[in-house]
């Protein structure tokens, strides 16, 4: 469980489960080797390379490399 402060101000955290902040990103190679498996329990289901939050209020994406409490890219839309 993770909290931080939006560049806009607005509060992000992960605490509740489900939530709307943490997104579930895989890369398509990651998504195949998944599929690749003969079936799909979801207990196993490896999770993301990286952590991906979205806020709210601004729609600001921040990325988060494991064991890195920075992120490490941070997106946001264009007026």
């Amino acid at each position: 469980m993770a909290r931080m402060t939006c560049e806009c101000g607005e509060i992000l955290s992960n605490s509740m489960a489900p939530n709307d902040i943490q997104l579930i990103v895989y890369t398509d190679k990651e998504w195949d080797k998944i599929l690749e498996q003969d079936t799909i329990e979801t207990w196993k289901i490896p999770m993301p390379t990286y952590d991906v939050w979205k806020c709210p209020k601004c729609e600001r994406i921040y990325v988060f490399e494991p064991g890195n409490d920075h992120a490490i890219k941070v997106y946001k839309l264009e007026d």
